[in-house]
C-alpha cells in the first residue's frame, strides 16, 4: 500500500514537472518546434500579460520578426498594432487551431466593436515573403510573423486578447479579456494599462445627459411652459444649470479620455470645446441678465435664446459623432435616436400648439 502510494506521488510529481517545462518562458529554446528567423536565440523576449510573452527584433530593413506566445486550449489568441490607441480602425494577427487540429494564422481589420466588423484577410500590416507560423507546443500556442514598416519602430501601441472559442469559417467571437500595451521596441520596455473602457462610457453617459437630456428640457421649459410664471424661471434656471455641471463633468471625463489614449477625433474634440465656450457664455449671461425695463433687453434676449439653440444644436451633433467616432455600439445609437426623437417630437408638439395660439389669438376679435 505505501508503496503504491509512493509511487503515485512520484508519478505526479514527474507530470507536474513535465507540464512546468512546457510552460514558456524567457528562457525557453525555441529552435526545436519554431522555423528560421523565428526560432533564433537573438530576439528580445518581454513577459506582457498574463501568459503572454512577446518575443521580437527588428533589422536595418526596417523588418520586425515577431512571435506572441500565450498558454493555450482552445479558441483564438491574438495581438493587434493600433494607430491611436484604440480598438476601432486597428490591424491584427490572429493565430488558433482549428476543430480539426489545423493551424491558422490570418489578419484581421477591426473595423468595429462587433464580431461582424471584424474582417478578416484585410488590414494595414505589410507582411513579408516568410511565411507566418502557428505551433501549438505543450500547453502553449505561437504565433509567428514578420511585418514591414516604413520606418524603424519605437513606441507602438498594442492590443492583446483571447477567446476560448473556436472560430468558425474565421468568424471570430467576442473576446474572453483584453488590455492595451504601449510598447517601446528600441528599449524593450512596456507600459501595460487596460483600455479605459469604463472611462470612455462615463464620458459619453455624462455628455448625453447633460448636453443632450437635462439642457434640451430647460431649453422646452422656457419657451413652453411661461404660462406657470415665475416658477418655470426656477425650473428653467435649476435644469440649466444641473445640465451644465453634468455636460462639464462629461468635458473633463473626455479630457481624462484624450489624456490616456490621445485618440485622433479632431472634430469631435473641437466641437466639444466650442460646446462649452457656448455654454459658459450662457452662464455669464445670466449673471450679466439686465431688467426687464432696460433698453438692452432684448438684445440680451435674442443673443440668450440663439446663442443656445446653437448650442443644443451642436451638442445634438457631437453626441452623433462621438458615439460614432467612440466605436459605441448599437444599444448607445439607439439609446441616444429614442431621446432626440422624443425631444424632436414634442418640441414640434409644442411650437404647432404655440403658434397656434398666436393665431387665434391675432385673428380673433376682442372681446368685451
Amino acid at each position: 500500500m505505501s508503496r503504491a502510494f509512493l509511487a503515485l506521488i512520484l508519478a505526479l510529481g514527474a507530470a507536474i514537472t513535465a507540464v512546468h517545462s512546457q510552460v514558456d518562458s524567457c528562457g525557453s529554446d525555441l529552435s526545436t518546434f519554431l522555423p528560421a528567423p523565428f526560432n533564433s536565440s537573438g530576439l528580445n523576449c518581454k513577459p506582457i500579460w498574463n501568459s503572454f510573452i512577446l518575443r521580437y527584433s527588428q533589422n536595418q530593413e526596417n523588418v520586425s520578426s515577431i512571435v506572441l506566445s500565450a498558454a493555450y486550449t482552445s479558441g483564438w489568441v491574438g495581438i493587434g498594432f493600433s494607430i491611436d490607441g484604440m480598438m476601432v480602425g486597428s490591424s491584427a494577427m490572429v493565430g488558433f487551431i482549428g476543430k480539426g487540429g489545423k493551424a491558422h494564422i490570418k489578419q484581421y481589420y477591426l473595423r468595429g466593436q462587433t464580431s461582424s466588423e471584424v474582417i478578416v484577410n484585410e488590414g494595414q500590416l505589410l507582411t513579408t515573403d516568410v511565411a507566418p507560423a502557428v505551433v501549438l507546443y505543450g500547453v502553449n500556442i505561437y504565433l509567428a510573423f514578420q511585418l514591414k514598416f516604413s520606418a524603424p519602430v519605437t513606441q507602438q501601441t498594442l492590443l492583446f486578447a483571447f477567446s476560448s472559442e473556436t472560430p468558425n469559417n474565421y468568424h471570430l467571437t467576442e473576446h474572453d479579456d483584453k488590455t492595451s500595451v504601449s510598447f517601446d521596441f528600441s528599449a524593450g520596455t512596456s507600459a501595460t494599462s487596460t483600455y479605459p473602457y469604463q472611462l470612455k462610457r462615463n464620458h459619453g453617459a455624462l455628455a448625453i445627459f447633460g448636453w443632450g437630456v437635462l439642457l434640451p428640457i430647460g431649453a422646452i421649459i422656457a419657451r413652453y411652459c411661461r404660462q406657470w410664471d415665475p416658477l418655470w424661471y426656477y425650473f428653467h434656471v435649476i435644469i440649466q444649470f444641473a445640465g451644465f455641471i453634468v455636460g462639464l463633468a462629461g468635458v473633463v471625463a473626455g479630457i481624462s479620455l484624450y489624456n490616456r489614449v490621445h485618440a485622433d477625433v479632431k472634430a469631435h474634440r473641437g466641437l466639444g470645446i466650442f460646446i462649452l465656450v457656448l455654454g459658459i457664455l450662457q452662464v455669464i449671461a445670466f449673471f450679466l441678465r439686465p431688467d426687464k425695463d432696460s433698453k438692452i433687453r432684448k438684445y440680451w434676449n435674442w443673443y440668450h435664446h440663439w446663442v443656445g439653440r446653437l448650442l443644443l444644436f451642436l451638442a445634438a451633433i457631437n453626441i452623433a459623432f462621438g458615439i460614432q467616432v467612440g466605436g459605441a455600439g448599437n444599444s448607445w445609437k439607439v439609446g441616444y435616436g429614442i431621446n432626440l426623437s422624443v425631444i424632436l417630437i414634442a418640441v414640434t408638439v409644442l411650437e404647432t400648439m404655440l403658434w397656434t395660439k398666436w393665431s387665434n389669438k391675432t385673428v380673433a376679435p376682442p372681446a368685451f
